[in-house]
């Protein structure tokens, strides 16, 4: 069993089930559908890399070639989710709404012109700075207590 993979993907969990109570505190409304989501608070890809990532230092060392590897999967996780991922669900807002521009734009006639989307592109697949950050820290934690509630056994080469 590969304790520090199992550490990221328990973080990865929690994560996902804590977007529950994080989003019905904005609606006010219950969705267990946010639990098996992306997007949203806590980001659940930094929790899994972060807790990878403190995991692998505790347990090798944080000046080992595997902690320098982590971090720099979790550094490349975390920008991702906060900017590419983000950026793109900002543009399928934008395509989302040319529907209703289009129209508007056609006036009387708008099925002569263009034919509706049948299905919106998911807006909610990136994270904003304080979600990816929230996820960072709920990884790291997981992360030190996997690591130093484990076993303490000699590591193999």
């Amino acid at each position: 069993m590969n304790r520090g993979l199992i550490t990221a993907l328990t973080a990865i969990g929690a994560a996902q089930v804590l977007k529950i109570p994080f989003s019905f505190a904005r609606s006010r409304e219950w969705d267990l559908r946010e639990s098996v989501t992306s997007g949203g608070m806590p980001s659940s890809h930094s929790s899994g890399v972060a807790a990878l990532a403190v995991y692998t230092g505790i347990r090798s060392g944080f000046r080992s070639p595997a902690f320098a590897l982590a971090t720099m999967l979790g550094t490349i996780v975390m920008y991702d989710a906060m900017n590419v991922r983000r950026h793109a669900g900002e543009i399928a807002i934008q395509v989302n709404d040319l529907d209703a521009h289009v129209e508007r734009l056609a006036g009387d006639a708008p099925g002569v012109y263009h034919l509706r989307r049948e299905k919106k592109l998911k807006e909610n697949i990136g994270h904003q700075p304080a979600e990816v950050w929230a996820g960072a820290l709920l990884g790291a934690a997981i992360g030190a207590i996997g690591a130093l509630t484990g076993r303490r056994t000699r590591w193999r080469r």
